[in-house]
């Protein structure tokens, strides 16, 4: 398959997905994928990738932030608290 003919990402029908893309960056920082002080995807990045609208990824990003895994730097962009600043779970 061409790579701009990507494979749809799965979404599960009955949860909203700025739900899951939150769900799937959260999963990516726990794991390490992205460390703290790393940039986030960007909001073009996450449209892309994801197959969503703008406003969705932003609603995802502002998830992390509000749970406390991301911070956001005006001009800079989103980046990955450290690992301290995280909620426990």
């Amino acid at each position: 398959m061409p790579e701009d003919q990507r494979e749809p990402y799965p979404f599960l029908p009955d949860v909203p997905r700025h739900v899951q893309i939150a769900d799937v960056l959260r999963q990516r920082i726990r794991d390490g994928k992205l460390a703290p002080r790393m940039p986030i995807p960007s909001e073009p990045h996450l449209t892309e990738e994801f197959g969503v609208a703008r406003d969705t990824a932003r609603k995802a990003v502002a998830i992390l932030r509000e749970q406390g895994y991301v911070h956001t730097v005006r001009g800079m962009g989103t980046f990955v608290r450290a690992r301290n600043d995280w909620p426990s779970q």
